[in-house]
């Protein structure tokens, strides 16, 4: 009987030892990162498009999903929509990042206006058409070309709307720095 007691008591202590391994494992994944899943973000919100600087991709009047702390947990990317705190503006505006740190970046004329260039490569939006520039609608960005030797600086991003001649967008404004981007874009 004695030794039926002691088989007994060395299963449940090993059982009691596989249970709390399987506890410690399983709050071990809380600190795996996830793929994004909006649902893990706090600061969450919904916002309704106005303007068309973005279409066909974005139309004026759909509402899209703004992860406002996407970039305190990720890197931001060649090709995100962002939302983008331009302070000659009431609201902040959503675009396109088509240029990060450490990129080529020059305007080249060509017999239509000027071309952005970023790695050597004609920028296009997302009907693969070129971004041209006209008349004197190149000049913002020249002077950040001249002023970065042709490298995008540290921080900064060139955003662009969908529009090939350009918007309200680094054709206007110039390149952006990393603290303005509010948030990453979602949409369907």
């Amino acid at each position: 009987m004695e030794k039926l007691k002691k088989i007994h008591f060395l299963f449940i202590a090993l059982l009691f030892l596989v249970f709390a391994l399987v506890y410690y494992l399983s709050n071990q994944d809380e600190n795996i990162p996830q793929t994004f899943d909006k649902e893990n973000y706090v600061k969450t919100e919904q916002r309704i498009v106005n303007g068309n600087s973005l279409a066909p991709i974005i139309t004026d009047g759909s509402t899209v999903d703004i992860i406002l702390d996407y970039y305190e947990h990720n890197d931001i990317e060649r090709g995100d929509i962002v939302l983008y705190n331009f302070t000659g503006t009431e609201n902040p505006i959503i675009k396109i990042i088509k240029g990060i740190p450490g990129d080529k970046f020059e305007l080249k004329e060509s017999s239509s206006g000027w071309n952005i260039l970023v790695n050597n490569q004609v920028l296009k939006n997302s009907e693969g058409l070129p971004y041209t520039l006209y008349g004197n609608k190149y000049k913002m960005l020249s002077l950040y070309e001249k002023s970065y030797n042709n490298k995008i600086p540290e921080d900064a991003y060139l955003l662009l709307g969908n529009l090939v001649s350009g918007s309200t967008d680094s054709t206007r404004f110039g390149l952006v720095d990393k603290s303005d981007i509010l948030g990453k874009v979602i949409f369907e």
